[in-house]
């Protein structure tokens, strides 16, 4: 495991010849020297890799089962120079019985061996003719490859602090696997051994599994499958690797190559632990059985600079088109629905929104629109309110008319330059003056107006400050900050963007699309300074804070992945690599921090507003935070990074 908590795994698929274990070990070498050479730290090859899954009756032969212990003391002595730890399949006798076992081995050394506990016998299976299972085997010993070692089915393994577990094909089919239980006793990584013929639709059901019980057990599961050189009488084998960690796969070998497959990840360790922590139903259940730990330290690994992982950029926003309009929907539907129970809980049938032609307030008015359609509610009830002021542009005051007029809600137009001039005149501030103060009054003169408009209607104040506002703090204190619902409160600004365009594509007015995109392509602003000498927007946002597509990401890996500023800063680099230099990363990352920190006082007192996401920052849900807390601990951090 490196510095930063990621632990290299492979899952190895080698070509086999059936009953030849010479040859069978040869390839095993082979693969397994191609991973050390990659920086892999731990690397599984498949069920009785070493004999052959297919080799039938031949299993019970003494010729081929002294073979294979032959072979794996072969392998044993020619990987014992190699930085890594190596799981193979092979058949183990333990007095008169033959178990289907996984060695477990490293510096020449056999760390133990696990027996498949789960023996199927129906279908195309019938592996109970030839072994026993390993339930109950504890602390018992074996020889295996020449030498004595550990035999048990509650054998885990901790190599260079990290506890990781084995079961084989069969054990992660059933019920309750034995890798929930390894899990809870402290494994943080599985192996499954397996030899999993192929059948039409049983690939889609596999990965599924996969995927679920390393979401399941908060861990990284590594799965490998026989593949080309088993026998094919009545089966296929077409050579399953998997690399999966928390619910998501992270690397897949083609199948039906008839290739040796070497398939290599970085698994996040630290997050596991992190993941593990906050998961107070998974930390009810930890240790409730006992395992034995076989701990062993083995010398660095030859592992490769690069990280063999995919880290996205924009970590909300699903990069597959069919799962991001999927999850846009899901968005819309969990805003709409939110507010409407909130409008029939008080028995409003009146929505005040401000339009200011910018994309957060669009996505508002759009979600306001879609729940009291289901309500069935008259739109004319939604009363859509632009206040220009100092700084609005024609674009945005166009495009807020436009949208208002194209959706049938109720529009009214109340500028406030005249009440902002009077209200500075009264509180003696320069009408040159550009501070916080006149950004502020402009902002609170905003939510004055949407308030009383709001009770003279009888009516709610429906928000529209997004979760990357929240965090940065980037919104006036009783000002735009405050509302009756925050509709927007937990979509991030890189999402807020996909919603409207979401909504212009299904949009079948073409002139209400029209609109729909170019506020999509209006810059971010909040617009409370003047304009330009052209008329342009001189205040953007992202020139003064940060991108939003940076500050998003700092925001999912502090909170969602609870990672310090020292991996925050390597995996942007990694994610934007050609977009931003580390210097720029670093400098809003440092900025990021600051405002988040010091801002807390803001999202203490947010208003009620929906949860859509895994990320949210409401004082009442997800993110509980002191005012005061102190940033001292991450900027040093991230000054020593």
């Amino acid at each position: 495991m490196d510095n930063f908590g990621f632990l290299k795994v492979a899952a190895a698929v080698p070509r086999v010849r059936v009953a030849d274990c010479e040859y069978n070990a040869e390839r095993i070498i082979a693969l397994a020297e191609q991973a050390a050479q990659r920086g892999v730290e731990i690397v599984a090859f498949p069920e009785l890799a070493v004999t052959g899954y297919t080799c039938g009756d031949l299993l019970l032969q003494t010729p081929l089962l002294d073979a294979a212990d032959e072979a794996l003391a072969e392998i044993v002595r020619a990987t014992r120079k190699l930085p890594l730890t190596i799981l193979a399949g092979v058949p183990l006798r333990h007095g008169s019985t033959l178990y289907n076992c996984a060695a477990v081995f490293t510096q020449g050394r056999i760390l133990g061996a696990v027996p498949k506990i789960h023996i199927p016998d129906y279908g195309e299976f019938y592996e109970n003719r030839w072994f026993a299972s390993g339930a109950g085997i504890a602390e018992e010993k074996i020889t295996a490859g020449g030498q004595e070692t550990d035999f048990g089915a509650d054998l885990t393994f901790e190599v260079n602090g990290v506890e990781f577990g084995v079961e084989i094909c069969e054990d992660l089919w059933t019920a309750i696997p034995p890798s929930s239980h390894l899990a809870l006793n402290g494994a943080k990584a599985i192996f499954n051994l397996s030899a999993s013929p192929e059948a039409v639709g049983k690939h889609a059901y596999l990965r599924q599994l996969v995927a679920q019980q390393s979401a399941r057990t908060i861990a990284a599961y590594v799965y490998c499958s026989a593949g080309p050189g088993e026998s094919s009488t009545d089966l296929v084998f077409a050579g399953k690797a998997l690399i999966a960690e928390n619910g998501t796969i992270l690397r897949e070998a083609p199948r039906f190559t008839g290739e040796e497959q070497l398939v290599v990840a970085d698994v996040d360790i630290r997050r596991l632990e992190f993941e593990r922590r906050r998961n107070t139903s998974f930390r009810q259940h930890e240790a409730q059985t006992e395992n034995t730990v076989i701990e062993m330290e083995i010398p660095e690994s030859l592992r490769a600079a690069a990280l063999d992982r995919d880290v996205d950029p924009l970590p909300f926003v699903p990069r597959n088109e069919a799962d991001r309009n999927e999850r846009c929907e899901e968005i819309f539907n969990m805003q709409a629905h939110g507010l409407a129970q909130r409008l029939a809980h008080t028995g409003c049938k009146c929505a005040v929104v401000g339009i200011s032609g910018g994309l957060d307030s669009t996505l508002a008015l759009l979600a306001t629109v879609r729940a009291f359609d289901f309500l069935k509610l008259d739109r004319t009830g939604i009363v859509g309110i632009t206040m220009p002021g100092f700084g609005t542009t024609d674009r945005t005051y166009n495009n807020a008319l436009e949208l208002m007029r194209r959706l049938g809600v109720t529009l009214r137009e109340i500028p406030i330059r005249d009440a902002c001039t009077q209200h500075m005149q009264d509180i003696g501030l320069d009408p040159a003056d550009r501070s916080a103060a006149y950004e502020n009054a402009q902002a609170r003169e905003r939510t004055q107006i949407l308030m009383d408009v709001a009770n003279m209607e009888g009516g709610l104040v429906i928000g529209t400050g997004d979760l990357s506002e929240l965090a940065l703090g980037w919104a006036t204190y009783n000002g735009d900050q405050m509302s009756m619902y925050g509709i927007n409160a937990s979509v991030p600004k890189t999402l807020v963007r996909h919603l409207v365009k979401r909504a212009a594509e299904i949009e079948p007015d073409p002139a209400t699309r029209a609109t729909l995109l170019d506020v999509i392509d209006t810059p971010v602003s909040p617009e409370l300074l003047p304009a330009d000498e052209q008329g342009e927007i001189a205040q953007k946002t992202e020139d003064l804070v940060g991108p939003y597509e940076l500050h998003d990401f700092f925001l999912y890996h502090l909170l969602r992945s609870g990672y310090g500023p020292a991996k925050i800063l390597f995996l942007a680099e990694t994610a934007f690599q050609g977009s931003y230099d580390r210097a720029t990363i670093h400098k809003w990352l440092g900025v990021f921090l600051h405002r988040f920190f010091a801002q807390q006082f803001k999202r203490s007192a947010m208003p009620d507003g929906p949860k859509v996401g895994s990320v949210s920052l409401s004082p009442r849900g997800d993110w509980r935070m002191p005012s005061d807390a102190s940033a001292a601990v991450w900027l040093s951090e991230l000054e020593n990074s």
